[in-house]
């Protein structure tokens, strides 16, 4: 019995001395602890229901509910500077608006690597054989007709290809406006008439078809809403088609009937305000013998040979393209829509085509 008793005493003595033992407070919190890169001696942390002002060789830490107004100091040794921390901004502070800025072109760096096996340069050194001289004399017969070729036809994508960077109406665009490359720039001549009387200037050309409108900005400095004036060129898909003036004759000292290509104009498509297509107009013309030696040096895709050097002067002897003949040359200067509408336009121009074809045909006798 009296053993029993010691033992359920010595029980109650270790149950309590743990319950006194788990209610006794910490003195130390190693989460909030800060260290102490100063080299003064630490001092005994006090209890945390006392609140003792804290030396300057501590760091003060602000509480997580409020923001702190100022910044923090941080104590640093004598041969140290101490430099304060930026203070967070107010909330009456507006932060600045993000200002598009739009770029023009981005040009590719100097020591950009090769997109190739080899640097294609074939073309650039290429040199165009000039027509053969012919006299008024053997011009026995000849006649002008005028073409459109329409970019949307299969054979004719390479005109509004984007595979070597530019189409064919940013190559001429870059050629009569492009002065910076010391060659003499290509000519462009109004559409008053289609005989090449006037020319136009390359600012001129530069303001055909550019669109000028004003979009709402905020000025960075003053957070003032402005208006902005901004100007926008012709967008190279709004070229649906070309205009093609060329003359045909049989050369009497050759035998043979030749075609050589006079003229080319861009046509551009106007809309409405509401995108609706309205009506296409020539913007300009610029005459195809000029522009041979120009054209000789512009690359044209050719579809199914990446390295066939094919120029565009090459696309217009070959004849690869396809077009259809929309006036011909006749004493009441009228095209074919004015006597004619729908299919039959089409039909007129191919018996066009047939009647060009059969005169160098029956001038043979078999």
């Amino acid at each position: 019995m009296k053993s029993a008793f010691n033992r359920l005493f010595i029980l109650t003595f270790c149950l309590l001395a743990n319950i006194a033992f788990a209610q006794t407070p910490e003195t130390t919190d190693q989460g909030d602890a800060v260290p102490d890169f100063t080299g003064t001696p630490k001092k005994k942390s006090q209890p945390s229901n006392t609140a003792k002002p804290q030396p300057a060789t501590t760091t003060t830490m602000p509480s997580t509910s409020t923001p702190p107004t100022t910044a923090p100091v941080i104590s640093t040794p004598s041969n140290t500077t101490t430099t304060p921390t930026t203070a967070a901004p107010s909330a009456g502070n507006k932060p600045k608006p993000d200002v598009e800025t739009n770029n023009a072109s981005i040009l590719p760096d100097k020591d950009a690597p090769l997109d190739g096996i080899v640097e294609q340069k074939t073309i650039l050194d290429k040199q165009v054989l000039p027509y053969e001289p012919i006299r008024e004399a053997d011009i026995m017969w000849s006649k002008r007709v005028w073409r459109v070729i329409d970019v949307r036809e299969k054979i004719n994508l390479p005109f509004a290809n984007q595979m070597q960077g530019q189409s064919f109406f940013e190559i001429l665009m870059k050629g009569i406006t492009d002065t910076t490359s010391g060659n003499t720039p290509l000519r462009a001549y109004k559409t008053d008439d289609d005989r090449f009387s006037n020319k136009f200037t390359p600012e001129e050309v530069s303001n055909i078809g550019a669109r000028t409108d004003s979009i709402e900005i905020i000025d960075p400095g003053t957070y003032e809403k402005k208006l902005k004036v901004t100007r926008s060129q012709v967008n190279p898909s709004d070229v649906k088609r070309y205009r093609l003036k060329e003359i045909w004759y049989f050369d009497k000292q050759y035998s043979v009937l030749k075609v050589r290509v006079l003229g080319i104009a861009p046509m551009i498509s106007v809309n409405d305000e509401a995108g609706n297509f309205q009506y296409e107009r020539v913007m300009y013309w610029v005459r195809y013998p000029d522009c041979r030696e120009y054209l000789a040096r512009q690359r044209a895709f050719i579809d199914g040979n990446d390295s066939n050097p094919m120029s565009w002067e090459d696309i217009f002897e070959t004849r690869r393209f396809s077009s259809y003949i929309f006036m011909e040359s006749n004493v009441y200067n009228r095209r074919l829509q004015a006597y004619m509408s729908g299919n039959d336009v089409l039909l007129e121009g191919e018996k066009i085509k047939s009647e060009i074809f059969n005169y160098e045909h029956d001038l043979w006798s078999y």
